[in-house]
């Protein structure tokens, strides 16, 4: 695109390669995973040079500055010079609760263990299903 043109916003994300393929890009813009200047945007907005873009997937948050319009998709050495890369650094690994370990051979947990477990991790008091929806990803 030349000087004064403009690219939609979910074609640009998916050249650049923050998201792997263009309809995942309309799908995060339908779902409000997008945002240009602070705004929510469809995935037919045109972005242009200079434009904040904020892209939040798998639990973090990305922030670019678009430096460059581009429509094709190219490799990730040229893609990183379409874009000035603000995000915040990826929470450390230790920060994601591991899932439950049990021992080998451990068998499923009785009611008193599972009451156990539940009151450790703050879920004591609540029903079983709304236990249960907490635990969900």
């Amino acid at each position: 695109p030349q000087n004064g043109e403009s690219v939609r916003v979910d074609s640009w994300i998916w050249a650049v390669r923050l998201i792997k393929t263009r309809s995942l890009g309309a799908t995060a813009c339908r779902g409000g995973h997008v945002r240009v200047n602070g705004e929510r945007v469809k995935p037919a907005y045109s972005l242009r040079v200079g434009d904040e873009v904020r892209l939040r997937q798998e639990g973090r948050e990305r922030v670019v500055v678009v430096k460059r319009l581009i429509r094709k998709r190219v490799g990730a050495p040229v893609a990183v010079q379409c874009y000035i890369d603000n995000s915040p650094p990826p929470p450390p690994r230790e920060a994601v609760a591991p899932a439950g370990i049990r021992d080998r051979g451990a068998g499923r947990p009785t009611k008193r263990d599972r009451r156990e477990m539940d009151r450790l991790r703050g879920l004591e008091g609540l029903s079983s299903s709304r236990r249960d929806a907490g635990t969900r990803p």
